[in-house]
């Protein structure tokens, strides 16, 4: 078997791969990141059979973890859009926020959204009322574009349900609850420099929003929308049993050893908990039929097959990784350097400018990471929780043109592509060291 830096240089040359392959071939993630796993196998040397064994247990073991909630995560997402559930969500904040204020309404609601639902979609979600609150409010696209983006995104990389930070959990065998709790606190200031950003930049430029429904039109096309705390509950719920088991596992058994904690536990896994929220999200259709039990549940599965696919083969990558000496002699490279929490930030970082995905950053990173989290002094629970926000951060840093996100939010805004540059391109900069340094902070305080 191949040793010594030799090793570096296949780690390096994958990693190439993955990024050329995915940005400028535009190859599939899942099929790279298989090639990728075999690759970097066969260079090191790995007998035959421990390369397809690797693979198999790599991607067996990581959907194991995280496949029904993938998926249970997409449905709710995908309901909560089809019901006007998520604009109603958004017209609760604004009328919390004030009108006044209605590019920190749109930010929250982006904050809250893209908890189960794709930073992508929801912002094509939000874009109407966007745009007519806007109009109204007689404020910048520029302004209200990048406001709405940077609050999505705050929870994209940070908060389950969404198949990012979930997979970066699975693949890390981070506690999901404990990934929530953290990940709560991580994004809320990376929303408001997101906010502040979009007001301070974004208010240089005059973009006008010009709606094709004015916002009395939008909510008379809806027929109104669902309930606030229904259309939240199917969110929050779900959120709130996962954060308890995780308090019930706690050393010092907060809810007792008995049958309270067990229910607790069982109610809490991800998996049960995202099934509830499943139904809680099913009792906002008014009418149950065909299109709602095979139409927009098929939907929401097809959606998540994609991100399944691709976390499987991130896990085949991460596994083969793990198998070889690579991990070891990168270590004892690397742990010298003391880069401790910066590590997985600045990895995921130089993926996501170099290839444009989130989610591959999210995936790849902790491949390549997993391996050195002793070293690094993160093998604890907590550490692998802040390992997978610290990619998290930097799968945020930067979006740019390579960024299929990126040209949802110029074009939905209105913004041509130098500005988008120097508005929205800018604040994912910021937002991204920001909620490193906050990351930091963490690692001092609880490690």
């Amino acid at each position: 078997m191949v040793q010594g830096p030799m090793l570096i240089v296949i780690l390096v040359c994958s990693v190439l791969f993955i990024v050329v392959m995915t940005a400028k071939v535009r190859l599939n993630a899942f099929i790279v990141l298989l090639l990728a796993a075999f690759g970097v196998g066969l260079f090191t040397g790995l007998p035959l059979d421990k390369i397809t064994g690797a693979i198999r247990n790599g991607f067996g073991g990581t959907l194991g973890y995280i496949g029904i909630v993938i998926i249970a995560g997409t449905i709710i997402g995908t309901i909560l859009e089809k019901t006007g559930a998520a604009l109603s969500m958004a017209n609760c904040i604004l009328r919390i926020v004030g009108k006044k204020r209605a590019d920190l309404a749109v930010s929250i609601a982006g904050y809250i959204v893209s908890i189960p639902v794709f930073c992508d979609s929801g912002f094509v979600i939000l874009t109407p009322l966007n745009k007519a609150l806007a109009e109204r409010t007689k404020r910048s696209m520029a302004v209200m574009g990048t406001a709405l983006a940077t609050g999505l995104y705050a929870t994209h990389v940070f908060v389950p349900p969404t198949p990012g930070p979930i997979a970066a959990a699975g693949l890390l065998g981070a506690d999901l609850g404990r990934v929530i709790l953290l990940g709560l606190i991580v994004s809320v200031p990376a929303m408001l420099i997101g906010w502040v950003w979009a007001r301070k930049i974004g208010g240089k430029f005059d973009i006008e929003a010009k709606p094709e429904f004015t916002y009395d039109e939008l909510i008379a096309k809806y027929g109104g929308f669902p309930n606030a705390a229904h259309s939240f509950a199917p969110l929050v719920i779900p959120i709130l049993l996962i954060a308890l088991k995780s308090v019930a596992a706690f050393p010092t058994h907060p809810f007792g050893t008995g049958t309270t904690s067990s229910i607790i536990q069982f109610i809490g896994d991800p998996v049960t908990a995202l099934l509830i929220g499943v139904f809680i999200a099913l009792s906002l259709v008014k009418k149950w039929n065909e299109e709602v039990l095979r139409g927009w549940i098929g939907h929401g599965i097809v959606n998540a097959a994609v991100i399944l696919a691709i976390t499987g083969a991130g896990g085949s990558f991460g596994q083969i990784i793990k198998t070889t000496p690579i991990g070891d002699y990168l270590g004892n490279i690397l742990a010298p350097l003391g880069l401790g929490i910066f590590l997985p930030f600045i990895i995921a970082a130089a993926l996501k400018t170099a290839q444009g995905s989130s989610t591959v950053a999210m995936i790849t990173t902790p491949a390549i990471i997993g391996s050195l989290l002793p070293m690094l002094g993160l093998a604890g629970p907590w550490g692998r929780v802040l390992t997978v926000l610290a990619i998290g951060a930097g799968a945020m840093t930067v979006s740019h043109a390579n960024d299929s996100y990126f040209w949802v939010v110029s074009r939905f805004s209105g913004m041509d592509v130098p500005t988008a540059y120097k508005v929205y391109t800018t604040a994912t900069l910021v937002l991204g060291l920001v909620s490193m340094a906050v990351i930091a902070i963490m690692a001092v305080i609880i490690l």
